[in-house]
Parts: C-alpha cells; structure tokens; sequence
C-alpha cells in the first residue's frame, strides 16, 4: 500500500488552515503547519496533536509533497515568492481568497484574474496549481462530523484535481471538479456573497451544495 503523502499546511496557525490540518491528520496524513515564525507553528501544531509537526514556512514546503496555501490575501504574494524555488514540481493548493478589509462582504477581482491564476503566474509552469476549498466555513470543519457542504476544485491538471477532491473528502466535504484554474474565480468571488449571508441571516459558516449529481460523480 503507497503510503500517504505529507501535507504541509502554510497559514495553519489561522482558522481554515488549523481546521484542514486538523482534519487531515484525523485521515492518517502527515501533516506539517507552516507559519512565518518556527515558534508559532510548533505551538499550533502542538494543539492539534497526532503527530503533526510545525515548521516554518519555507521549511514546511520543502519537507512536503503537497502544498496547501492558506494565507491572508495580503500574505500572499510574499509567500508564494518565498516558497517558488521549494515547491518545484509539487503540488500546492490555494485555499486563498482576495478579501479586502473591511468590506469583505463585496466582491473583489485581483488584478491578475484570481488568487490562483495570481499564484499560478509567480509559481510558474513545473507547479500544478490546484484552486479549492474557499466555500467550506472553518467553523464547521472544526465542529467535526460530516460537513454539509461541496468543495469546488480547479486546476489544469485533471490529475491534481483528482487528488484534491480526495483531500476534500478526506476533510469530511464532497469535491466537486470545477474545471480549469482561471474558474476559481466564481468560487473565490462567492466567499464574499457567503460571508455577507452570514451576516445578514446571523448564521455561522453558510455554504454551497451543488444539486443533481450521483452520489459518485462520474471520472
């Protein structure tokens, strides 16, 4: 049996991605936290426990078969520069969304189309990169359980797609193939009409759930 690949979180110390973290290592992944300083990755990678390790970020990428960015959007770009050289030919995952304080409510386009095609465009073309995990609230992945929601996954590469929509579904959500990367725009765009639902309907964590599907979508 192929063992499972090792998953290095970078922005695990925030909400989403100690949630992803957390949820990964409950499916047997080796997980690593990332983080901008050694310390704050070690203490949060020590409250999710089983095993997960904490490293900086540039560390955590180079250990890791599989990328997962989950940074705020003004960390972004600096990040994707500092790990270019170490996720050669990996697989990262931008769970990032452009939000722009304080009216993250509203919609935002980045300049270059997307966060992922604005990843895509440092990382260059030996990275597949992979757009997923924007419309699933932190809250609910962190409450455990099934989550009552669909992840949608783009990326260029169907392979990679694949791969990420079995991590969703590791992470107790249902994947949904979105198509290519430039796509991610419709469910980076969401998030904000998603936080401005729960807002106004004083709820916690609305999502999305794509209707009419068979129970197993499909290759």
């Amino acid at each position: 049996m192929n063992e499972l690949p090792t998953i290095a979180v970078l922005g695990g110390s925030g909400e989403l991605g100690s949630a992803l973290a957390r949820r990964w290592a409950q499916a047997g992944y080796p997980v690593i936290i990332g983080s901008r300083t050694k310390d704050r990755a070690i203490e949060a990678a020590a409250q999710i426990g089983q095993q997960v390790r904490g490293a900086e970020n540039v560390e955590a990428a180079a250990t890791a078969e599989i990328i997962v960015l989950a940074v705020p959007y003004s960390n972004h770009a600096h990040t994707l520069e500092a790990i270019r050289q170490t996720a050669s030919g990996k697989i990262v995952v931008d769970v990032v969304v452009p939000l722009v304080p304080p009216k993250v409510s509203v919609v935002q386009i980045p300049q270059g189309g997307s966060a992922a095609l604005e990843a895509k465009a440092i990382l260059g073309a030996d990275v597949k990169v992979v757009s997923a995990f924007h419309n699933v609230g932190a809250a609910k992945l962190h409450a455990g359980g099934k989550v009552d929601c669909d992840v949608l996954v783009f990326s260029d590469d169907k392979a990679s797609r694949d791969l990420v929509i079995t991590l969703a579904e590791a992470a107790g959500t249902r994947g949904i193939d979105g198509g290519v990367l430039a796509n991610s725009v419709a469910a980076e765009a969401l998030t904000s009409v998603l936080i401005g639902i729960n807002r106004r309907y004083k709820v916690n964590g609305a999502g999305i759930r794509i209707t009419g599907l068979p129970l197993q979508a499909p290759n």
